[in-house]
């Protein structure tokens, strides 16, 4: 997760409370979906950005899991995600999102 967004999460938490922001993430790899979701749970860990030794506890989830897609209107699902769920690791992505967002979140 780039600085800025680090900035833009950081300053939703302290403007609205963090029981009161979810974090939707986008990523087209497992790892990199796990990442963003540790630095919006557990703080930044590569110690570069403002998330840094922040554990924010926000709720997070990516687009392509089931709890996203049960709250999604299907068709608009399917006209914005419904490509990109065919051709992502759904499983890798769902398993490490879900296991930052068990291990780390405070609110889900």
């Amino acid at each position: 997760m780039d600085l800025e967004n680090q900035r833009r999460v950081n300053e939703a938490a302290e403007n609205f409370g963090a029981e009161n922001v979810v974090i939707l993430i986008g990523a087209a790899e497992g790892e990199a979906a796990g990442l963003a979701a540790e630095t919006v749970t557990n703080g930044d860990p590569t110690y570069a950005g403002p998330l840094t030794n922040k554990q924010l506890g926000l709720a997070v989830y990516h687009a392509v899991e089931p709890e996203f897609k049960e709250i999604v209107d299907p068709d608009v699902f399917e006209e914005q995600i419904g490509m990109m769920e065919m051709v992502l690791d759904v499983d890798d992505i769902v398993d490490e999102v879900s296991t930052m967002r068990n291990q780390y979140s405070k609110y889900k």
